[in-house]
């Protein structure tokens, strides 16, 4: 791939993000993972604490007024990447450092126009949990993206751009664990299949990384490796992303754990010594949920086998088979189902179906639901109730997979509510790829045991 070579103005002072004190943690909003409190986790393994990202105990909360609308924009967005992903469609974004035509390495902390692959789009939908870095280890606030490989954080000293943040940007030169990576390493060869970017190398001989995402959003940096601590347990040569030039929509977080199918991917780094599953329980916003990296209680669950598709090696493809609204099959063909790839992915808020699977969803919803009033569509949600979820009679609606794992839906999983005023079905229509979105996975415990190949389901996981 030619680099372009339009020079991009490098900053004359130090870019620091204006932080905003992070909320205090009260009993209430504990930062520790009990398992005892979660019925699904079992005493071993590494467990985090996250938020929904409006939930009361998010150390990196979204705006108070921002409207839904702007989270479906978000989601829209993030669906158009992962579907330009998978048709393997590059895009164009100001991402990249530098590189001259005649030399294959590039000036140090200068910018440049490259056509980049197609990333995820990441901010508004996806949940935060907390990472430590560093020796002595600092905690930083961090999206957990399953569509993601690399992990990567803003640091100083942003030579180009850091966005706002909660709590400090990180700096390697506090850390006495800190070192980057060079461009010989292997990892570094490893990152164009983890960011789907080629890596480019400075004049000091330090690997670049360049990672963007569908919502012109994108991180630049230099890949470095240091000590990770995620909760009490410390990982030494954690390899990851030192964000220089980072912009975009991530929210208020420091930056994304990946927990993708990728070598780079934190699960993989972790899996010598946690072996190669993670489970998570996404919360609603008024409560938190975890995320748990090891062993799991594997009798408590029922599953679906991963499904594999030459489309993308690194994200997580499972069968939908069917969809029942009040104990009654859609009146669509089995085939209808399988007519799209299907992703389950912790970042996206609004489930997507094949359009003939949505057409008859939002037919027998309803239909089960004709003695609520009606209310004009939202944005991208067109079958809308006047009400609130937990206010209106919604029908059980269940989702089933290969293998007879089975999501029962309660309204909060159906129903999203859009306004004070408005509540509209979860799910829209696409032509390019189905995809489990966040909404419809909440409060249900969730395993990704990647050496068995399958994943899991159960109930109750948190509230």
């Amino acid at each position: 791939m030619e680099m372009a070579l339009l020079l991009r103005l490098v900053a004359l002072s130090l870019l620091l993000a204006v932080a905003t004190p992070v909320r205090d943690i009260t009993n209430a909003c504990s930062s520790q993972v009990k398992a005892a409190d979660f019925p699904h986790l079992n005493g071993s393994g590494l467990h985090l604490t996250l938020h929904h990202p409006r939930g009361p105990c998010s150390p990196a909360p979204l705006p108070a007024d921002l409207p839904f609308s702007a989270v479906l924009t978000h989601d829209d967005a993030r669906v158009a990447s992962l579907a330009a992903r998978l048709a393997k469609t590059p895009s164009s974004r100001p991402t990249a450092l530098d590189e001259s035509s005649s030399s294959s390495t590039v000036p140090d902390e200068s910018l440049s126009s490259v056509p980049l692959g197609p990333g995820t789009s990441i901010g508004v939908g996806n949940y935060v949990t907390r990472m430590g870095l560093g020796t002595p280890a600092k905690s930083y606030v961090m999206v957990v993206d399953t569509g993601s490989s690399l992990t990567w954080l803003q640091c100083s000293p942003c030579v180009v751009s850091c966005h706002r943040q909660a709590g400090p940007v990180f700096n390697p030169k506090a850390s006495s664990s800190y070192a980057s990576v060079s461009c010989s390493a292997p990892q570094c060869g490893d990152l164009t299949s983890a960011t789907l970017n080629p890596a480019a190398c400075s004049k000091s001989n330090v690997c670049v990384y360049q990672a963007s995402y569908g919502d012109s959003s994108f991180s630049v940096g230099y890949l470095s490796k240091d000590t990770v601590t995620l909760g009490s347990s410390s990982m030494p040569n954690f390899y990851y992303g030192c964000g220089q030039d980072n912009e975009g929509l991530f929210g208020r977080s420091a930056g994304l754990i990946g927990l993708a199918r990728n070598k780079l991917s934190l699960l993989y780094q972790l899996a010598p010594s946690l072996g190669y599953s993670f489970s998570y329980c996404l919360p609603t916003s008024s409560s938190s949920g975890y995320l748990s990296i090891g062993s799991y209680n594997p009798g408590q669950y029922a599953y679906t086998p991963m499904a594999s598709s030459s489309l993308d090696d690194s994200l997580y493809f499972i069968k939908l088979t069917g969809i029942t609204v009040a104990g009654r099959p859609l009146s669509v063909s089995s085939s209808a189902y399988s007519s799209l790839p299907t992703i389950i992915d912790s970042g996206t808020v609004i489930t997507r179906l094949p359009t003939g699977v949505y057409s008859a969803l939002s037919k027998a919803v309803a239909a089960a639901m004709k003695g609520t009033p009606r209310a004009s569509a939202f944005s991208i949600l067109d079958t809308c109730f006047q009400g609130q979820a937990s206010q209106v009679r919604a029908p059980a609606v269940s989702m089933a997979f290969a293998g007879g794992a089975v999501l029962k839906l309660a309204a909060r999983n159906l129903l999203v509510d859009v306004d004070s005023a408005t509540t509209c079905l979860a799910f829209a229509p696409s032509r390019s790829a189905a995809i489990i979105g966040n909404t419809q996975q909440q409060t249900f415990s969730v395993v990704y045991d990647v050496k068995s190949n399958k994943i899991g389901f159960a109930a109750g996981g948190c509230s």
